[in-house]
């Protein structure tokens, strides 16, 4: 997984999560209502679920609204979202791949090629940028209080089964295959680590470089016009930032 960090991004996910925690719970809630359909309630037999759970906790979530949460989905077949992946390129041809997860699919659709256009890329068709790209299970660690040996840290996830490590400015991003997700954090956490996310995530086998401001610029304002849409789970793209 070398010549890619997610430091940049994950710097600014952090910042707008700190502001925002509703609106990060509102994206969760909604993987945990998809998951809870596809796999029960039962976060001990539904092992997506339980990393969202996890997930809500590294951010802070109360445990009376995780659990609102489930109970809501468990019972109330209303509301049907669906996961709808939208590929396309930004500025100068950076690789973009857009999750969400919706129930208005027109909306969204909408939205999200406007996003593309307003900023200097467009969309593209379905397995358009998606071969520049693998499918990995990807844990996040912040050490914002320098507090934590690399070494140490890295002997752990190897050998509780983790394919590839890489740290970067306090922040280690372990990466898995993505069966091993779930038993890796669990690992990690029996050793003390409290992880900030461990998902799915599509890591670039290549990246693009961008020396244009303006593309810079763009490129920038495009992905924070994703995250800020509530619909929007997940942004991948092969930037080198």
């Amino acid at each position: 997984m070398s010549g890619h960090s997610k430091w940049n991004n994950i710097k600014r996910k952090k910042e707008k999560t700190d502001a925002q925690k509703g609106k990060i719970f509102t994206k969760i809630g909604k993987e945990m209502a998809v998951a809870i359909r596809a796999g029960g309630p039962n976060p001990d037999n539904n092992s997506r679920l339980r990393d969202l759970i996890a997930k809500a906790k590294a951010n802070n979530v109360p445990n009376d609204n995780i659990e609102r949460v489930i109970k809501k989905f468990s019972t109330d077949s209303s509301i049907e979202y669906e996961e709808i992946v939208y590929e396309g390129y930004g500025p100068s041809g950076v690789a973009v791949i857009v999750e969400t997860t919706t129930d208005n699919r027109n909306r969204t659709a909408g939205a999200v090629r406007s996003y593309f256009s307003k900023f200097h890329g467009n969309m593209g068709q379905t397995g358009s940028v998606n071969f520049l790209f693998e499918e990995k299970g990807l844990i996040t660690i912040i050490d914002e209080d320098d507090e934590i040996d690399e070494d140490t840290l890295m002997e752990a996830a190897l050998e509780a089964g983790a394919a590839d490590f890489a740290g970067d400015e306090g922040c280690y991003e372990i990466y898995t295959e993505l069966d091993d997700l779930t038993a890796v954090r669990e690992a990690l956490e029996a050793a003390g680590y409290k992880p900030e996310s461990a998902e799915r995530a599509m890591v670039p086998t290549s990246t693009v470089t961008l020396s244009d401001e303006e593309d810079v610029k763009m490129m920038e304002l495009l992905l924070e016009k994703l995250d800020d849409d509530d619909d929007v789970q997940n942004v991948f793209h092969n930037w080198e930032s």
